[in-house]
């Protein structure tokens, strides 16, 4: 006699999809060569939503994908319910997958009386049902402290240098931080690249106005180099367009912009077209509808890398292993 009954069963892997950006869920699917459960989802009158998978999901280890683009609020508050309608479904776990995560930038209180946003998304992911987070460049690498339960933090800086390392002379380029804050991560790049130079632009923002920041003055060698131009992010695009402006003007020879997640806000495109970029490089983390891509606008497919991470964690394999062993 045992003290158990084991079932014959095998685990089984299925992957739900809001409505924010269809099209990258369908590519995860293609990569790892399943179809999206079917799912119902729309809204009521008066903004409710409501969701329902339309097969059953009980024991599968499910995924949840939702990128957290305009409008914010509505597609948290979509994926949110996704994840309860998996609890309530009896799934054996479930990943909520956060290509880009919403309210990432609000991680630290810089005046008194403010919230910490990120934490409190990172909660309500808790709470609704989710067992692990998996999220593409967060803004800041400590938010994976946010959430009590284990945190995939996917790098695309691969994919990104893929693309950079065969448009640039490798002898002459110079990867800038578009501020002193993200040195480390032009640190990662520069050692991408083969060792290449360091360079960093100075600004000033004003914590009491959104999305504005003056770039004042290079701080390293630029003057006849191609220089790599690398951020998380980009929203309004005013810090990157005048970064550029401030290279070009310190005598770059040419300048192509490369960050992860490209929001585009208005008047990003507009921006970034005219402020003298030879490229503007983003990943499609986030949906970039054609009102927001312009002539020199790269998008490169994330797809690749959430569907191996995916795989990993179903496999019980190493997500770390997929990044040198740094994550």
């Amino acid at each position: 006699m045992t003290t158990g009954i084991t079932n014959l069963g095998e685990k089984r892997l299925v992957l739900v999809s809001g409505r924010a950006h269809q099209q990258l869920a369908q590519d995860v699917a293609a990569e790892l060569g399943i179809e999206v459960v079917p799912t119902t989802a729309y809204d009521f009158a008066n903004g409710e939503i409501y969701v329902r998978f339309a097969e059953s999901v009980r024991g599968a280890e499910a995924f949840v994908l939702q990128s957290h683009t305009a409008p914010i609020n509505q597609w948290i508050m979509e994926q949110l319910l996704m994840v309860d309608a998996l609890k309530r479904a009896s799934v054996n776990s479930i990943t909520a997958v956060l290509p880009f995560y919403g309210y990432a930038r609000q991680d630290k209180k810089h005046r008194g009386r403010e919230p910490i946003s990120a934490r409190l998304v990172a909660d309500m992911f808790k709470t609704a049902g989710a067992n692990r987070l998996m999220s593409v460049d967060l803004h800041a690498a400590q938010t994976q402290g946010f959430f009590d339960g284990p945190v995939d933090h996917l790098w695309a800086m691969p994919i990104l240098v893929d693309h950079v390392r065969g448009r640039v002379d490798l002898d002459n380029v110079t990867v800038v931080s578009p501020d002193a804050g993200r040195i480390r991560v032009a640190e990662q790049w520069a050692a991408k690249l083969g060792g290449c130079p360091l360079a960093f632009v100075h600004k000033t923002r004003d914590i009491t106005r959104p999305n504005q920041a003056k770039a004042n003055r290079v701080v390293g060698d630029v003057e006849g180099r191609e220089c790599v131009l690398v951020d998380d992010l980009i929203d309004t695009g005013g810090t990157i367009a005048e970064a550029v402006k401030v290279l070009l003007a310190e005598g770059a020879s040419s300048v192509i912009v490369v960050a992860t997640h490209g929001v585009l806000s208005d008047p990003a495109p507009s921006r970034l077209q005219e402020c003298g970029a030879r490229e503007v490089v983003v990943t499609d983390t986030l949906p970039i509808p054609p009102e927001k891509q312009f002539p020199n606008l790269v998008v490169l497919s994330i797809a690749p890398l959430i569907a191996r991470a995916i795989r990993e964690v179903f496999d019980d394999g190493s997500v770390t292993s997929l990044f040198d062993g740094n994550s």
